[in-house]
């Protein structure tokens, strides 16, 4: 089945300017077509975290615009919570409550009714293999597991677009494939995917289209082959370094930590 040609996330000139004059995003433009599973890959401090929560209105743009499914971002904010789900890269959760209680917590914010709050939650239990400890403490899960439920929290709603930054981050290799298998299908359903990671193997697993930003810019956009072929590289992993004169090995895991926002909230 051809996936659709409409664009659900439009990016038109966005540019996110910090007191004291830091430039972190720099007049970015782009457009996610409706299904598409779409990466966004750079190295610390390139802009990456400060531009997904600019397209979910956690951080507010000096400029530029940005539309969720035909809805301007900051004029219809409650439209845009209602289509997009959002897994953060540091997984917050209630420690003294069930991760059902917390499912039905989280659909009743949303306004589901009572029937279809019962009946997303053991979908989705089933879907990240949650069912047998859906009635513990998650303050008793491992990493992995906490990451699985965080997806699932993200999903009550029913959204139409996932945003997932670093979902796999600090996991082993058999929570990373399950988390992989999870999101796939997840797109395989129709969903549109818009997903951080600093894994060159994920994003060129799990990605149609990429696009590398460095400096605040989006420095080249297109699918893994087209990258490869544009660049004149083996891989992914060369196409970034090409790209973005960055450094792998040096890299933190935490790009938060050069977020100016991010920064000011601790």
């Amino acid at each position: 089945m051809p996936k659709s040609t409409k664009s659900i996330i439009e990016v038109k000139n966005l540019t996110k300017v910090y007191p004291g004059g830091t430039k972190a995003v720099d007049s970015v433009s782009f457009q996610v077509r409706e299904g598409e599973f779409f990466g966004f890959l750079g190295p610390n401090g390139a802009g990456k975290s400060t531009t997904m929560n600019m397209l979910v209105n956690l951080v507010k743009k000096t400029s530029g615009s940005v539309k969720i499914d035909g809805f301007e971002v900051t004029e219809h904010a409650d439209e845009v919570y209602k289509r997009v789900g959002f897994a953060m890269q540091e997984v917050g959760l209630d420690e003294v409550a069930t991760a059902r209680e917390m499912m039905e917590l989280h659909g009743r914010l949303y306004h589901l009714q009572p029937a279809e709050i019962k009946e997303q939650i053991s979908k989705l239990l089933k879907l990240v293999e949650l069912e047998k400890v859906a009635d513990k403490f998650t303050s008793t899960y491992s990493g992995g597991m906490r990451r699985r439920f965080d997806l699932a929290l993200s999903l009550i709603h029913k959204p139409k677009i996932l945003f997932l930054d670093e979902p796999t981050q600090g996991l082993d290799p058999h929570a990373r494939q399950l988390i992989w298998g999870h999101i796939r299908e997840l797109n395989r359903q129709g969903m549109t995917i818009f997903l951080t990671t600093h894994f060159m193997e994920e994003a060129e697993q799990l990605c149609e289209r990429i696009a590398i930003m460095d400096k605040g810019k989006i420095v080249t956009i297109g699918t893994p082959d087209e990258l490869k072929k544009k660049h004149q590289s083996k891989n992914l992993e060369e196409v970034f370094l090409k790209t973005t004169g960055s450094n792998l090995a040096n890299e933190e895991v935490n790009e938060n930590a050069s977020d100016p926002y991010i920064r000011a909230r601790r």
